[in-house]
């Protein structure tokens, strides 16, 4: 069992929250590809933005989750959470292209069959200059989340509505029964 364990779901889902508190408690976060794409191309004036060329902003976010996921530290003994995972954005590649990398893709890079999806909570929803959608476009990505893990094999567990604390507690219990 991998001990690579997705946190995604709908954005402005509370996620960076919770993985803020994960690593507080001492494991290793990998930080969302996308946002960090985002902040390289806002420093350069760059194109690869969701709001100007999103084909080139995905594939330089599958790039990057690649990377992630195969310098990630492998520890059977700890887990390793990733905010969003190439799985998300192959996923809006597919969506937005047509190009089908998803499945060949999800067999080379296998994380924890346990997937933990934030669902859209409006009232902690919030827009800033890297996350420029609205929520109805958010609640789209998380309806389109919640099909994609099961069909690729993932067991999907929503997260509940709760404080950061309980929230992180619950994952960590869910991951522990098994």
């Amino acid at each position: 069992m991998s001990p690579f364990v997705i946190i995604s779901g709908c954005s402005g889902g509370g996620k960076s929250t919770l993985l803020a508190e994960l690593e507080l408690r001492g494991y290793t976060v990998l930080t969302e590809a996308g946002r960090r794409v985002i902040q390289e191309e806002m420093l350069t004036s760059g194109r690869a933005v969701p709001w100007i060329d999103m084909p080139s902003f995905l594939y330089r976010a599958i790039e990057i989750s690649q990377n992630d996921y195969l310098s990630a530290p492998l520890d059977s003994n700890q887990w390793v959470f990733f905010d969003r995972g190439l799985i998300d954005v192959t996923a809006a590649l597919e969506a937005l292209t047509g190009e089908s990398q998803l499945a060949a893709l999800s067999k080379h890079y296998r994380y924890h069959s346990r997937v933990f999806l934030t669902p859209p909570w409006p009232e902690i929803y919030v827009q800033d200059t890297e996350r420029r959608h609205n929520l109805d476009a958010a609640r789209i990505e998380f309806e389109r989340l919640q099909q994609i893990y099961p069909a690729l094999g993932y067991e999907v567990t929503l997260l509940p509505k709760i404080g950061v604390k309980e929230r992180a507690d619950f994952v960590l219990e869910v991951l522990a029964e098994g």
